[in-house]
């Protein structure tokens, strides 16, 4: 998994511009990061992960900012710290958001390697080895299931077939 550095208060109209937002996800996921970094949308690979500092998500609580990163296939996202509405929208759409104090030890382009149980980071790329805080089990479950409301049908049919 390749790593995409960006720095502090990533805010969510650089996520998902205001101006898409009356179109689909396929469009405002292709203009997803474009005033950071303009070829992202075009070049990021399924799997590959998000870094960021400080605040990452902070502005409005748009949706899909954390459903344009997933619909381009980020498999997680990395920061030191994340806003509060984002970091819960990305984990209801079933993208982990791993809050890492070390984060900025991570290089654009490093190969990375999560592990959910142990909560750590491997960079393939250094050998360095980056704890990140855990995510509780109940979230964590929910994020395997591929987010909120996969993880409620998971239940409620578990409830009606027993």
């Amino acid at each position: 998994m390749k790593a995409w550095v960006l720095g502090d208060n990533i805010d969510t109209d650089v996520l998902a511009p205001g101006r898409y937002m009356k179109l689909g996800i396929e469009e405002i996921a292709r203009h997803c990061l474009e005033a950071v970094s303009p070829s992202f949308s075009s070049e990021v690979k399924p799997g590959d992960i998000v870094i960021a500092g400080r605040n990452f998500g902070c502005g409005s609580s748009r949706e899909q900012a954390p459903a344009a990163l997933k619909h381009l296939g980020v498999s997680a996202l990395i920061a030191e710290s994340f806003a509060g509405l984002f970091y819960r929208n990305a984990l209801n759409l079933g993208l982990p958001a791993l809050v890492c104090g070390d984060a900025r030890r991570i290089r654009d382009g490093n190969e990375l390697r999560l592990d959910f149980q142990k909560s750590e980071l491997v960079n393939l790329t250094t050998g360095e080895e980056l704890a990140f805080e855990p995510i509780p089990e109940h979230l964590l479950e929910m994020v395997r299931d591929g987010g909120l409301l996969p993880h409620l049908e998971k239940r409620l049919k578990c409830r009606t077939t027993s």
